[in-house]
């Protein structure tokens, strides 16, 4: 279940973070109050992981699902660039929570 719940927490890191792009420095009520909603949600699950969880692993995985999506959202939805470096980059950001992931307990 830790596992789970880590999971989630990062997605809502990425909802949290595309809707803070979207509040225009929080000047917009609607994405203002998901951007919120949604960091709320995150941090709570984040806490439930790491009931059980190390802290190092949790939260790098946490953070790294977050950069990860909030990259490939800015692209898919905001036309952010995509170039060599920027891949190689998400990809070494995925290679390690790959990483941290084998290298931790099972729980």
């Amino acid at each position: 279940m830790p596992w789970i719940y880590l999971v989630l927490a990062g997605l809502l890191e990425i909802v949290w973070a595309y809707f803070m792009k979207k509040s225009e420095g929080f000047t917009l009520l609607v994405p203002s109050s998901i951007t919120f909603a949604a960091m709320i949600a995150s941090f709570v699950l984040l806490s439930l992981a790491m009931r059980s969880l190390p802290l190092g692993t949790a939260y790098t995985i946490w953070t790294g699902i977050g950069a990860v999506g909030a990259f490939a959202l800015g692209v898919i939805m905001l036309g952010e660039a995509v170039t060599p470096l920027r891949l190689l980059a998400a990809l070494l950001i995925v290679a390690g929570i790959v990483l941290m992931k084998l290298s931790s307990p099972v729980t």
